[in-house]
């Protein structure tokens, strides 16, 4: 065995050396073809620096005339002509020296590896030097011309500053380039202007001139050039004080139109006073005509401005985000189809209206429950294995009901099931799935279900407008739990907190909600296109004389007892002999449906139980009375679609019914007695056929305008093409340039509170949270595609 590797062994090494000696000697002639490749270079410069030379020498100019006053004969050439001619041979022997073999061969012999050839100039630099130099010193030489009366040489710089000099008192001495007369000559022009200072007043009446003077006067307002602002006294200090503490103030159960009728005591005296002394029309205007928030803004500002001051955002306020030219609508809701529920239907309606204006692109962002969540929330053990899957079972739903398919895109945020809540709380950071490039405006359906425990980044720091739309009467569904007034208490200023926090406006569908800050009342929900139609259907029987409706009455909504069941039965029990013979059909599904139906049977009532369906189902087009006594909803979706298919609604005289006491057809009730009135009144009669009008207040269209006007989307929107030149605007921009605003600290303040306490485990239990929600999990990870929370967010120590 020894003798067989030792061979091997020889060979291994004579093959390594041989490889290395390869490799150092192709480094090697790479090194000499690169020195001989500069060799060259130099070479060929050197002989291109010759042929400049001679190319010099040919085109020279002739001598100049001498004048009169000088002595006849030939005139000597110029001196830096003659310098060149005796350098030019000493440049030929450096040319020779360095191109020729001897100095490849030295530079050859001191070669090392990797180094560099560095040609020394010194040689051409002492040679100029060594010629200018025996040039002052020929004191008999007659190359130089005398200058003046000093009758001394000169050297090469004071020569060619001669020779030009000479040659501009020849004039048309044919010495002179060119180029160098037309620089003279605009020279000389200039010189004749700028004393007749015809180019400075050509410049004070230049059109440049006027533009910018005319655009600095439309930078100033009138009062701040020629009247002078009156200040501050105290009142208006305390009234601009509780003004700005208002939403405090609410924190603390102070009602905010105490704190108007405060304000307003304090200011009123003052604004008298102001009316009579000499303000801008602007102003004026505004304090005759305004209210007393907008009044006493614009009365701060005014005085602010007048001390030169500019507000540029606080501790908590956010600079702005910039904008593209095209805007991003994202709406984040709390639930997703196949969940029939408000806030999983009207959203979707919502994002499929906005997306048909081309002035924004719109995102839908729905909750993604994992299977074991979608078995207990999803009707019918209807469940999906990916996101994508579920999102072609919403789009094929929608497209089926409006009759146009929508561009907008629908995005899947972690969510889980709270049973006790029996509503989809958030996991993670649900701002964080619309990306930055997107995050311009937002709309939360529920804002303070959104962010009950939200722990993320701030929705009106990443967006440039927050919306919350209200839909759930959160407070009178727990007062009808085990101690509900005391949660409800809590839950109250819970709400408050966050909405404050994390909005800009918020729009309550109706007066049932709690008063938020921020918040106005409006209706921007629609119906459901289809059942439009069915009413149009309908109507059209009766114009044939058809009888369109064959049935009674009957009740459809979600079988739980705060759902308008307990009201049904206690109304129905209390007057039983009343409505003696009266049959009610009831469809529905849920929690309390085992319940509902054995208190019904223990009370003998006449009710018909069936399972819950859609109420656009052919079944149901032949009733006549829709029957909801339910107090607890904001604005019951089933309530509008029964309107809208021209059916008798018989409903509670209840804040959430407010919207639909304009239409003829809707039966409202005070007492059990009028309800059994009203009921026998629908029964008797026809419903009245809905007009145009009101069959648009019905539709989406409208309540996509009215959502557009309300939330102040419109104003936004449409601000860079209408909204910059009135009197109006200039106005609120200075106005918002020089107001500090208090409540937009304070909110700040509440939404760094607020997560501080949301990035504590141990309060979100004691809170109600879900275990584990503060993060998403893994099975969230993988059914999205999602990095772990680790990862996504990571945190870094010592």
């Amino acid at each position: 065995m020894a003798t067989q590797r030792q061979p091997s062994t020889s060979s291994n090494a004579f093959s390594f050396l041989s490889k290395g000696w390869r490799e150092v000697r192709d480094s090697a002639d790479a090194d000499l073809r690169l020195m001989r490749d500069r060799a060259n270079s130099f070479k060929n410069l050197a002989t291109s620096f010759d042929r400049e030379l001679e190319n010099f020498f040919n085109s020279a100019p002739p001598p100049f005339a001498v004048p009169a006053m000088r002595t006849a004969g030939p005139l000597p050439p110029p001196a830096e002509i003659d310098f060149v001619k005796k350098l030019q041979p000493k440049l030929k022997e450096i040319r020779r020296a360095y191109s020729s073999p001897e100095f490849s061969k030295k530079v050859l012999e001191k070669w090392r590896p990797r180094a560099t050839i560095r040609i020394d100039l010194s040689a051409i630099r002492n040679a100029i030097v060594s010629e200018v130099e025996e040039e002052d010193e020929d004191s008999d030489a007659t190359v130089g011309f005398e200058r003046g009366k000093r009758g001394r040489r000169l050297s090469l710089k004071e020569f060619w500053g001669e020779w030009v000099g000479e040659a501009e008192g020849e004039g048309s001495g044919g010495g002179d380039w060119e180029p160098i007369r037309a620089l003279k000559s605009r020279f000389k022009d200039f010189e004749k202007r700028s004393s007749s200072s015809e180019i400075f007043d050509g410049f004070k009446n230049s059109e440049f001139l006027e533009k910018v003077k005319s655009s600095l006067k439309s930078m100033r307002w009138d009062h701040q050039d020629s009247k002078e602002v009156p200040p501050l006294d105290v009142p208006e200090l305390l009234a601009y004080f509780v003004k700005q503490s208002g939403p405090f103030l609410d924190q603390l159960g102070v009602r905010r139109d105490i704190c108007d009728k405060i304000v307003e005591s304090l200011y009123s005296k003052r604004k008298n006073q102001l009316l009579f002394q000499s303000l801008s029309g602007d102003e004026s205007s505004v304090l005759e005509n305004g209210n007393i928030n907008d009044e006493l803004d614009l009365r701060i500002a005014s005085v602010l401005q007048s001390t030169g001051h500019r507000y540029d955002g606080g501790l908590w306020t956010d600079r702005g985000k910039p904008l593209d030219n095209e805007r991003h609508v994202a709406i984040v809701t709390t639930a997703s189809l196949p969940w029939m529920t408000g806030t999983a239907v009207n959203p979707l309606f919502r994002a499929a209206y906005l997306s048909q204006s081309a002035k924004q692109k719109v995102t839908l962002l729905v909750p993604w429950l994992c299977k074991s969540d979608q078995e207990l929330v999803y009707p019918s053990n209807l469940t999906f294995s990916s996101p994508e899957e579920q999102e072609v079972y919403i789009r094929s739903w929608l497209e089926e009901r409006i009759g146009f398919r929508p561009d907008f895109k629908i995005s899947f945020y972690p969510g889980k099931f709270s049973k006790a809540r029996r509503s989809i709380i958030p996991a993670g950071d649900t701002s964080q799935f619309i990306p930055s490039r997107d995050a311009d405006i937002a709309i939360l359906e529920e804002p303070e279900h959104l962010n009950w425990y939200h722990h993320g980044k701030r929705w009106t720091d990443k967006f440039n407008h927050v919306v919350g739309v209200v839909h759930t009467n959160y407070l009178e569904y727990i007062k009808r739990e085990k101690n509900g007034a005391l949660q409800a208490f809590f839950v109250k200023h819970i709400n408050n907190w966050v909405a404050r926090a994390y909005c800009n406006k918020v729009l309550r569908l109706s007066a049932a909600t709690q008063d938020m800050p921020k918040s106005i009342i409006c209706n921007v929900h629609g119906v459901n296109p289809k059942f439009l139609k069915i009413g149009e259907k309908i109507a059209a029987e009766r114009e044939l004389g058809q009888k369109a409706f064959t049935k009674g009455a009957y009740f459809l909504g979600k079988m739980v007892w705060a759902k308008g069941y307990k009201e049904l039965i206690d109304l129905l029990a209390k007057h039983k002999t009343d409505l003696d013979g009266f049959k009610l059909d009831v469809f529905g599904n849920g929690e309390d449906a085992t319940e509902v139906q054995s208190a019904a049977r223990r009370l003998s009532l006449n009710l018909n139980f069936q399972r819950g369906r859609d109420h656009a189902d052919d079944s149901l087009h032949g009733y006549k009375v829709f029957i909801n006594p339910s107090i607890s909803d904001v604005l019951c979706t089933a309530t509008a679609e029964a309107l809208a298919m021209g059916k008798f609604v018989v409903c509670a005289d209840h804040p959430s019914n407010e919207f639909f006491r304009s239409f003829p057809n809707c039966l409202t009730y005070k007492t059990s007695e009028d309800f059994v009135a009203k009921v026998k009144e629908a029964l008797e009669n026809e419903p009245h056929p809905l007009t145009p009008e009101q069959r648009y207040q019905l539709s989406w269209e409208a309540a996509t305008h009215r959502f557009m006007e309300y939330s102040d989307l419109d104003k936004i929107l449409n601000k860079e093409k209408d909204g910059a030149n009135s009197s109006t605007d200039k106005r609120m921009m200075a106005k918002s340039m020089s107001l500090p605003n208090l409540s937009a600290a304070v909110d700040g303040g509440l939404a760094f509170a607020h997560y501080c306490l949301t990035g504590n485990e141990f309060l979100r239990l004691c809170t109600g949270a879900i275990p584990g929600t503060r993060d998403y999990d893994k099975q969230h990870c993988k059914d999205l595609n999602l990095l772990p929370p680790q990862v996504e967010n990571p945190i870094y120590g010592w």
